[in-house]
């Protein structure tokens, strides 16, 4: 992802339709880098929700909880905020891990053990508190999510899953919350805007590589 250098020379609107198309293509681009279900083994299958499951399961409150201590904006704490409600209120890592009990795919040590250093290096990103940059980072992951369950699903049905609720639940519910936090970056933007030279996308890139490895640990190492 290149860094975003131009951040004085755009108006704000303009740069915000910018980064939104640049977050878009990297959604895309990691799509289509998906390996064909249908290609893959068992075991395989079972590796990508089993590694998924462990990042997913005990980290994704704690990211979206760095993005709303970091955020300057009431609009920003507001839909951050009622996201949080939602995972919490209706136990989201309770659905996942329910998702992949069906599908077998329980994590293991060795499948955590596969993300650690690039989940690492995501908390410790989160843990810097930079407000802007944290939440483009979920805005990516939210609306990688929503292109991802239908992936996921497939994946489970493969393994003999008719467990389908949380794939359900965030195919629909991260559509808003990915246009809510496009418009929380914006506004963070305007509140503290980033000195030129500054990666925007620091974030974004931490997660996807974290997102390939979960897909395959082998490839990202290599």
């Amino acid at each position: 992802m290149n860094t975003v250098s131009f951040i004085t020379q755009i108006p704000g609107e303009s740069l915000g339709t910018s980064i939104q198309q640049d977050v878009d293509h990297a959604i895309d681009s990691l799509m289509a880098s998906l390996p064909d279900p249908k290609q893959l083994s068992a075991d395989q299958r079972r590796g990508i929700i089993a590694r998924y499951t462990a990042v997913l399961e005990g980290n994704f409150i704690y990211w979206m909880t760095g993005a709303y201590l970091s955020a300057g904006t009431e609009e920003a704490r507001s839909i951050i905020i009622e996201n949080l409600h939602e995972e919490v209120r209706d136990s989201h890592p309770a659905m996942l891990r329910k998702f992949a009990i069906a599908a077998h795919a329980v994590p293991t040590d060795s499948d955590a053990a596969a993300v650690y250093r690039d989940l690492t290096n995501v908390r410790l990103f989160v843990g810097r508190l930079s407000g802007v940059r944290i939440v483009l980072m979920m805005a990516f992951f939210e609306g990688f999510i929503q292109k991802f369950m239908a992936y996921l699903a497939d994946l489970a049905q493969r393994q003999g899953s008719e467990e389908m609720e949380y794939t359900d639940v965030h195919g629909v519910c991260d559509i808003a919350h990915t246009e809510g936090l496009h418009r929380a970056f914006l506004g963070e933007m305007a509140l503290d805007p980033p000195e030129p030279g500054t990666d925007l996308f620091e974030g974004v890139t931490l997660l996807r590589t974290l997102i390939q490895t979960i897909v395959d640990p082998a490839a990202t190492n290599n």
